[in-house]
């Protein structure tokens, strides 16, 4: 084939080509606009809200103390003859329940030999007072000789007479043996050691047959009529919290728990006590004591109740004052820098409000809410003020 008929050939082969391409794109369906994009409003959950007179809970966490706690001691030295049966860690005892004795030989030697001496001096007394008896017979008949006129004698001359210095050191010797007898018979009282108060027995350091001196420590008492709870509040929600003013006033009552010791449910009361006048060092949170009466479930009508531990970690739920005239919100409505989502007139507005006191679960807004206004509880991950809302019950 020569090379002209090869170049046709080739000519012709392009010339289909573009005819087919031109073709394909005459013929190609064009997009058309049907309509109008439609913009929806964002559905979203709301919840009514109504001014009211709420009483919030302030929840903390403390730590139980207890109120009457000693390392009892004894006053005198000596051998341990006799321990009570109840003297023993994890015991209780009544207030002047005997716990232990000490050997009382030498205390009752001692204050029967302060008592003879007591008796001789006494007996000096009276012989003292038969020469004053003298005296004055004396005294009479020297004032009754002429010779010596009407006053023979000056005044500290006639108390010479009557023997009154020797009669002064015979009191005074009586005064201090008297002293000495009540201090033997105190030392031999001593020697009984009793408990000092309704007490729960934490620690026994002696038993019979331990010698003791002075000071020794003997054991860990603490009372079982009250406890202590040291809890820790913010400084600004002191206010809401009533403390007695009388020792025989209530303060705010107290819900106290213990969900890592006690079932599921289980909670003791109690009720505020004092406000220590000085922050936590570390927390810089106000200190306050809550007051729990028979902490250990010993009387039947706590009978069954949760017995409260020295040194645990429990959660308190302090009743606040009532607050008047202010809306009750769920904290977790309450969005960034104290504002609301509320739906007006089926839009967003973003809402700045005055949040009184914010305990647990709730916060007590007192302006920026109006009655029967609607808040929006839903999370919405655009946010804008003024932007469409609905809800279900709209969209149905």
């Amino acid at each position: 084939m020569n090379t002209k008929k090869i170049l046709w050939i080739c000519l012709a082969i392009l010339g289909l080509g573009i005819l087919i391409t031109v073709l394909i794109f005459s013929t190609e369906p064009e997009a058309k606009q049907e309509g109008a994009s439609i913009e929806t409003a964002i559905l979203v959950d709301v919840v009514p809200v109504k001014k009211g007179t709420f009483k919030p809970t302030i929840v903390a966490t403390g730590t139980v103390q207890a109120v009457e706690d000693i390392n009892l001691s004894p006053l005198v030295s000596g051998q341990v003859v006799r321990r009570a049966a109840a003297f023993t860690p994890g015991g209780f005892v009544k207030k002047n329940q005997v716990l232990l004795q000490i050997d009382p030989s030498d205390y009752r030697n001692t204050l029967a030999l302060r008592q003879s001496e007591l008796m001789q001096i006494q007996t000096t007394l009276h012989t003292e007072m038969g020469r004053q008896q003298i005296a004055e017979q004396d005294l009479e008949l020297i004032a009754g000789d002429s010779l010596f006129g009407d006053n023979p004698l000056s005044e500290e001359e006639r108390q010479l007479v009557l023997r009154q210095p020797q009669l002064n050191a015979v009191k005074a010797n009586i005064s201090a043996a008297e002293s000495s007898v009540n201090q033997a018979r105190l030392n031999l009282d001593r020697t009984t050691i009793r408990a000092p108060f309704d007490a729960h027995i934490l620690s026994q350091n002696v038993t019979q047959g331990s010698l003791v001196t002075q000071g020794d420590d003997l054991g860990r008492l603490v009372g079982t009529d009250f406890y202590w709870i040291m809890a820790t509040v913010p400084v600004g929600k002191l206010k809401w919290l009533s403390f007695p003013n009388e020792a025989d006033e209530q303060g705010a009552l107290v819900r106290i728990e213990n969900s890592s010791a006690w079932s599921k449910g289980a909670f003791r009361e109690g009720y505020l006590d004092k406000q220590i006048g000085a922050l936590d060092g570390q927390t810089r949170l106000a200190r306050v004591l809550v007051k729990v009466r028979d902490p250990l479930a010993t009387t039947s009508e706590l009978k069954g109740q949760p017995k409260l531990m020295i040194g645990t970690f429990v959660e308190v739920s302090i009743q606040a004052d009532p607050i008047e005239n202010v809306v009750k919100l769920s904290r977790d409505y309450v969005r960034s820098n104290e504002t609301v989502w509320v739906m007006k007139a089926d839009k967003l507005e973003i809402r700045k409000v005055e949040i009184v006191l914010t305990d647990d679960t709730h916060a007590y807004i007192s302006d920026g809410l109006k009655d029967n206004e609607h808040v929006v509880i839903t999370d919405l991950s655009t946010v804008s003020e003024g932007i469409a809302l609905r809800t279900a019950k709209e969209g149905q």
